[in-house]
C-alpha cells in the first residue's frame, strides 16, 4: 500500500485553531489542537480521494505569501508530519 507523507501546520486564530497542509492546500479548523488536527486528516484523506477518482493532480502547493510558516512566529506554529495510505485499484 502507498503511504503519500504531507505536513501540517496549526496555530491560533481567534477561538479557533486552523490546521493547513501546505502541500495540499487544505484547510480545516478546531475548537482544539487535537480536533483541528482530526479535521484535517479527514479533509487531505477526502481531497486525495476525489483527486484520484476523478483523475485530477492531488499536489497544489500553497503560495509561499499564504503559507503562515512565512508569517508567523514559529512559536506560534505546531508543525507535524502524517501519511495518508492510498489503495490503487484497477478497473476495467
Amino acid at each position: 500500500m502507498e503511504m503519500f507523507v504531507f505536513t501540517g501546520i496549526l496555530w491560533k486564530e481567534g477561538d479557533e485553531i486552523t490546521a493547513l497542509c501546505p502541500e495540499l492546500d487544505v484547510a480545516s479548523q478546531g475548537e482544539t489542537s487535537a480536533e483541528a488536527r482530526k479535521n484535517l486528516l479527514e479533509a487531505a484523506s477526502l481531497h486525495l480521494e476525489g483527486c484520484f477518482e476523478d483523475g485530477l493532480p492531488c499536489l497544489r502547493p500553497v503560495p509561499p505569501s499564504e503559507d503562515p510558516r512565512n508569517s508567523l512566529p514559529t512559536e506560534a506554529l505546531e508543525v507535524f508530519k502524517f501519511k495518508v495510505d492510498v489503495a490503487v485499484k484497477a478497473y476495467a
